[in-house]
């Protein structure tokens, strides 16, 4: 696990940590979407940059 998959899947952590808090704080939704758009992008691309894969 090289450092730039470590950082974006803890960058996508912490917007699905976002995602939570803002749902519980009825933020608008066009919001909570954005913010989940990128929590997925993130954890996805740390996960596809692992060493696994190869």
């Amino acid at each position: 696990m090289n450092g730039l998959s470590t950082v974006l899947i803890v960058v996508g952590l912490f917007f699905v940590g976002g995602i939570i808090s803002f749902a519980k704080q009825k933020m608008p939704k066009s919001l909570i979407v954005l913010l989940s758009i990128g929590a997925a992008m993130c954890l996805v691309s740390g996960v596809l940059r692992l060493e696994v894969w190869n």
